[in-house]
């Protein structure tokens, strides 16, 4: 859960990391997730292709402004997609997490409900503000509960350590 950003093009062995990026046609990106968002970003051209394991803290601390600004290029020339994650209905996190989240961004007050003294955060909204504000107009997905959808995805908060872990792999085809 952090926000280092790699070139997959020039790692011979796995890296402690939270995001990968590439140029290189064949060179696969991966993170693994459990209920954490993963995030895929290419460009429109097609020159490269990025992955973002973004958790609640990976997202607050800088994750995806991490590998987008590895990409070098125009903000608005991206595409994203938000992968399956964990709902705000099913995601309590603490209040120090919401006063994490509104001390960096006082817009990100609107990625947390609270209920019954409970807050829970919206991963996909909070991605969303943080993608909208570097400048990103194409973003899709985020529709996917991975707690709810017991039958399709692995959930570390409804599993624990019993859960297993979801591979999310992104590459660019040779021409």
């Amino acid at each position: 859960h952090s926000n280092i950003s790699i070139s997959a093009d020039s790692v011979s062995s796995i890296i402690n990391a939270d995001a990968s990026y590439s140029r290189n046609p064949g060179t696969v990106c991966a993170v693994l997730t459990a209920d954490c968002l993963p995030v895929f970003i290419t460009n429109k051209i097609g020159s490269v292709v990025g992955v973002a394991h973004a958790g609640w803290r990976g997202l607050v601390d800088g994750i995806i402004e991490s590998l987008i600004e590895s990409f070098e290029c125009n903000k608005e020339d991206l595409i994203v997609h938000l992968g399956p994650a964990i709902s705000q209905s099913s995601y309590e996190v603490g209040i120090e997490v919401k006063y994490k989240y509104v001390s960096k961004n006082k817009k990100f007050q609107n990625c947390f409900t609270c209920i019954n003294d409970k807050y829970y955060l919206d991963l996909y909204e909070a991605a969303r503000l943080v993608l909208k504000g570097l400048g990103v107009s194409s973003i899709s997905g985020g529709r996917y509960c991975t707690y709810k959808k017991e039958d399709q995805y692995f959930s570390y908060r409804r599993d624990g350590d019993q859960s297993g872990r979801m591979a999310h792999l992104i590459w660019m085809e040779s021409s």
